[in-house]
């Protein structure tokens, strides 16, 4: 009798012990599940705000170097005289740097896109030289390098054959000695015949005596490095330039226009 009450409390004790395991398991908090879109949505919004390392190695997109400042490149002839004369006697005439002139700087791409294009000029039949000679890229002052138009106010227009911006323009007129030359006028325009979109870079024009409005810009001695005129980025075609004697003589001399710039787009 004895080992059958023993044997029941033994089951019975087994029995109370399974229960309680079983019932300590279920109150376990199952680790969290949901659909595949639910988990993508969670791990997206824990990762707001936050950037990785492979992020941050990512570099960022920028534009070319269109709009990188470099100098233009310029070519100077060859000085035929050192210094400026003390005996040129003319109103409003700027000083001589006496050093090389600053580079000058325009975006990178920017160029001459005068060279060997056409001229045209008031004066039809030069005394020296042909006009064509004025963008063929000799700026020497030598004999033979040089046109020669008559006397009064003369101009000389050159067709770049499109549109450009123009950020500099490069005059040399006769520099084989050092002189100034009266009423330079540069201006551009979107016609050849300068009715249309008409605007004035350079005017030194002061009594309006050309009759293309008075000039505040000063006079100026021809040298070898020329007359370097900022255009600031014009949008033009066609490019007209003044001049009505000089200093030595009535007659007007042009050796080489450049015109540094890049097509319009």
């Amino acid at each position: 009798m004895k080992k059958e009450t023993n044997s029941t409390a033994t089951i019975y004790i087994l029995v109370l012990f399974a229960i309680v395991l079983f019932t300590a398991n279920s109150c376990k908090k199952s680790p969290q599940t949901g659909t595949p879109s639910q988990t993508q949505q969670q791990s997206a919004d824990n990762s707001k705000g936050q950037t990785s390392k492979a992020d941050t190695n990512i570099p960022k997109v920028v534009s070319g170097d269109v709009n990188r400042l470099v100098p233009i490149d310029i070519k100077l002839p060859k000085p035929m005289f050192v210094g400026t004369p003390q005996n040129i006697q003319v109103s409003n005439l700027e000083k001589p740097l006496d050093k090389p002139r600053q580079p000058f700087l325009a975006p990178a791409g920017t160029k001459n896109v005068a060279f060997e294009k056409l001229v045209v000029s008031s004066y039809k039949e030069p005394i020296i030289g042909e006009i064509e000679m004025i963008t063929d890229g000799d700026k020497e002052a030598a004999d033979g390098s040089y046109v020669e138009l008559g006397p009064f106010l003369q101009n000389v227009t050159i067709d770049l054959g499109a549109e450009y911006d123009i950020y500099a323009i490069l005059l040399w007129h006769y520099h084989k000695e050092a002189r100034v030359y009266f009423d330079v006028v540069v201006q551009v325009a979107d016609d050849p015949d300068f009715i249309t979109n008409v605007r004035t870079l350079f005017n030194n024009d002061g009594d309006n005596s050309s009759g293309l409005g008075a000039g505040s810009d000063m006079h100026y001695v021809e040298t070898a490095e020329g007359k370097l005129i900022d255009a600031k980025g014009v949008r033009a075609r066609y490019v007209r330039l003044y001049s009505n004697g000089n200093s030595s003589n009535e007659l007007n001399h042009y050796i080489e226009v450049e015109v540094f710039g890049k097509p319009a787009i």
